[in-house]
């Protein structure tokens, strides 16, 4: 695995939400691809999925900080780099890789079970990503996920896959990823037109 980010809260088949320490948000962002890996006795099961969204709950001690105003900035850096500040990502499931001794197969559809309570999560390789987004139809997940800002999500995973390649194989890549949109969005021209302007070349 590339950067670890945190461990598994909890799962179910089309997601799950990792926690961490507020210290480790400065890698993973919205949109981007991550990746939790399972093994049993005769394969090797890898969820694939994109991050719809980083939450930062709140606890009394900084409610506390927050109504005595006047913060020194020495203080507010202790809290920030020290104290372990509940940090939640929610995931959804794009696809999954399943490994065996024969070799492995890129599956875009929701994975045959979710990962397990404390399974380590990291972040994609750009390699990883390349090899995962070979094919586009993990966008059709999240084209059908209920709950997920859909134009969003799309925009930032597409841009994040073509990110990941050469610079001269992206502008190929944005145009194939907005013929796969084309056909997914049809019935919704408004909405195709908004992930279209969103991931178009600058």
């Amino acid at each position: 695995m590339a950067y670890e980010i945190g461990r598994v809260l909890r799962a179910s088949t089309d997601g799950f939400t990792c926690g961490t320490r507020s210290p480790e948000i400065g890698r993973p962002a919205f949109g981007a691809f991550v990746q939790t890996t399972t093994s049993a006795v005769d394969y090797e099961l890898t969820v694939i999925g994109v991050i719809t969204e980083i939450r930062i709950d709140d606890d009394p001690l900084i409610r506390q900080l927050v109504m005595a105003g006047g913060m020194e900035e020495s203080i507010l850096r202790d809290q920030r780099e020290n104290r372990m500040v509940p940090v939640e990502i929610e995931v959804l499931s794009v696809g999954y890789i399943y490994t065996t001794k024969h070799g492995s197969q890129i599956l875009y559809s929701l994975p045959p079970r979710p990962p397990l309570s404390l399974d380590p999560v990291a972040l994609c390789g750009a390699d990883e990503i390349m090899y995962f987004t070979t094919g586009l139809d993990f966008v059709r997940l999240i084209v059908n996920a209920g709950a997920v800002p859909m134009a969003d999500l799309l925009a930032a995973s597409v841009r994040e896959a073509a990110l990941a390649r050469p610079q001269e194989q992206q502008h190929e890549f944005l145009v194939k990823a907005g013929r796969r949109l084309a056909e997914l969005l049809s019935g919704d021209l408004a909405m195709l037109k908004h992930v279209l302007n969103m991931i178009s070349p600058r």
